[in-house]
């Protein structure tokens, strides 16, 4: 007997083209299953090669920019780096402070050289000034940093008097003052300083070596200071008072 258009489809019977989620569902290709193993291999050696291997580990230690003031041997002495240890796993953050207690060394930069070389790069500090103490004079950096004791007073470099804060200089705002008013000087006067005085940041004067005395003040308009000053020094006077630059007086 012939079906009729009507007629049930058999249980069982599959549709033509299989379902929707049949058809998403893909098995990997062998080419994916290759790059992910290929992918993994290459993580592996690379983890290998940086924590586990000997090839990448601090093998030397390069000190630059110390010179004598900051000698190399100090350095490595203070940054105790271990030979051997992976150099991913170097903390230069930890190496640059345990270098920065070093009283003579103002800033530090540490660095990896790959494959196996730490870089610690310091700047030493400069003295600016002399300070009379007991053993003879105190180099004092900008800061107010004691860079070491001399017995006897470099040439080039002036007294420092501070009257602000009593015997404690490092970080005294008055001495950073008296720094910044050096380099404020017109040069052929700053090559003249024998003394720094600085009641105050705001009270800055020096002492030139014919003895006659700059009274600066602040370091606040300093252009406007340095051209009064200029203008006021062909009158070979025994005071020169440009810290109002509006009205400089000169006296004796």
């Amino acid at each position: 007997m012939a079906k009729t258009a009507g007629s049930p489809r058999l249980l069982g019977t599959p549709r033509r083209g299989g379902s929707r989620a049949g058809r998403g569902r893909r098995r990997p290709s062998g080419k994916a299953v290759v790059f992910a193993a290929v992918g993994v291999t290459i993580v592996a050696v690379l983890a290998w090669a940086l924590l586990g291997s000997r090839l990448l580990v601090v093998r030397s230690v390069k000190v630059t920019g110390g010179g004598q003031a900051v000698p190399a041997a100090q350095v490595l002495a203070a940054a105790r780096v271990r030979y051997g240890t992976p150099l991913i796993r170097v903390n230069t953050g930890t190496i640059a402070r345990r270098v920065e207690a070093i009283r003579q060394v103002q800033f530090v930069q540490v660095s990896k050289d790959w494959p196996s070389t730490v870089v610690i790069t310091v700047q030493p500090r400069t003295p600016v000034f002399a300070v009379p103490v007991p053993t003879g004079y105190a180099l004092v950096d900008r800061f107010g940093v004691t860079i070491r004791d001399v017995a006897s007073q470099p040439d080039g470099l002036p007294l420092l008097s501070i009257v602000s804060n009593g015997t404690v200089l490092r970080g005294d705002p008055a001495v950073r003052a008296a720094a910044i008013v050096l380099t404020e000087l017109p040069p052929r006067v700053a090559r003249q300083v024998r003394d720094v005085t600085a009641t105050s940041p705001s009270a800055v004067s020096v002492r030139l070596a014919d003895r006659s005395v700059v009274v600066w003040g602040s370091t606040a308009l300093a252009k406007e200071k340095a051209t009064e000053l200029t203008l006021l020094m062909h009158r070979h006077a025994r005071s020169y008072d440009v810290s109002d630059p509006g009205s400089p007086m000169v006296s004796g």
